[in-house]
């Protein structure tokens, strides 16, 4: 028998003891882990608490769930599989992740255990920068003190001599032409996105690179920084999040002669790190059911959307209540 403690205690284990443990674990603040991130739009603000969020610790679990993103789209999913808990890798909030509702209303409901593990879990692992066809020789979770400003700088593995390599290393590891990234014409989803060269070509060389993630608080101050202290540095790789041009960090990068190239999109995390844990979870508890969510966005014009029947309903309801 599995119980939510003993998952709690499997991903201490994986973290190397960076999981909220007890209540002291909180009220000490000695845990690095236990993060407040605001962005100072008031009442918005919301701390991750690496561990069990929702839940009876002496629950028993049969079934779990790994996740990116909570939503009540993977609450009524994990209902409907019958579920017993789920662990999301993105910090969870009151509402925010359930729907306008209360979580532990909502998650009660069910009868779910949540955990989650999010910066504690940053930094166990190479899996990223190995998908992306390099080795770390540095790496900061931090850089400037700005708590996940994930950097890296490292050398390419020895398949990837050029920036096309990187983009077709991620199109056979993701296995993106086996996506539907349009269902027809006019539908897309979230895994259409695919890497970039925004400086340079698919013939540039590439041996040195910086890897960033600029969604995270990283500055064209901060390449310069790293540039001057890796001299050798002789491309910049962004993933997670990506910048469109014209930016500021394409334009620093171009100033100091740097390759520029956009790798894999926050969508694909869930490849990145929620199997991985998974695998690691399963690894510790054979005879727990492991099931990883994986969310597609789809995009679809108004027009287009569901059927005739709810197009017109849309309609009615729109010029007779919504609009003046």
């Amino acid at each position: 028998m599995v119980l939510a403690r003993d998952i709690l205690d499997v991903l201490d284990d994986i973290t190397k003891g960076r999981c909220l443990k007890n209540s002291e674990d909180f009220s000490t603040n000695k845990n690095p882990y236990i993060v407040t991130k605001s962005s100072n739009i008031p009442g918005k603000a919301i701390t991750e608490l690496p561990g069990l969020i929702c839940g009876n610790l002496d629950m028993e679990v049969k079934k779990i769930a790994v996740v990116m993103t909570l939503s009540e789209h993977d609450i009524e999913l994990a209902a409907a599989t019958k579920v017993d808990a789920i662990i999301t890798h993105h910090p969870v909030a009151d509402a925010c992740n359930s729907g306008g509702l209360l979580l532990k209303d909502y998650l009660n409901l069910y009868n779910i255990s949540l955990f989650e593990l999010h910066e504690a879990l940053h930094g166990l692992h190479p899996g990223m920068s190995w998908i992306h066809g390099h080795v770390p020789y540095y790496s900061n979770f931090s850089y400037s003190n700005i708590p996940g400003n994930v950097v890296y700088v490292g050398e390419t593995l020895p398949e990837i001599k050029t920036l096309g390599d990187i983009l077709n290393r991620l199109n056979y590891l993701m296995g993106l032409n086996s996506h539907m990234c349009l269902s027809n014409n006019n539908e897309k989803n979230s895994l259409c996105l695919r890497g970039e060269i925004l400086l340079g070509n698919e013939n540039s060389s590439v041996k040195n690179l910086i890897h960033i993630f600029p969604h995270t608080g990283f500055t064209p101050s901060h390449l310069e920084e790293l540039v001057l202290k890796f001299p050798n540095i002789d491309t910049v790789l962004v993933s997670f999040s990506r910048v469109f041009s014209p930016h500021q960090l394409i334009e620093k990068a171009n100033e100091l002669g740097l390759n520029f190239i956009c790798g894999n999109s926050h969508t694909f995390e869930i490849f990145e790190n929620g199997m991985p844990l998974a695998q690691a979870i399963k690894d510790y508890l054979p005879d727990l059911e492991v099931v990883i969510f994986k969310e597609v966005v789809t995009s679809v014009p108004l027009e287009n959307i569901s059927t005739v029947q709810m197009r017109d309903y849309a309609k009615y309801i729109s010029k007779k209540y919504l609009h003046k």
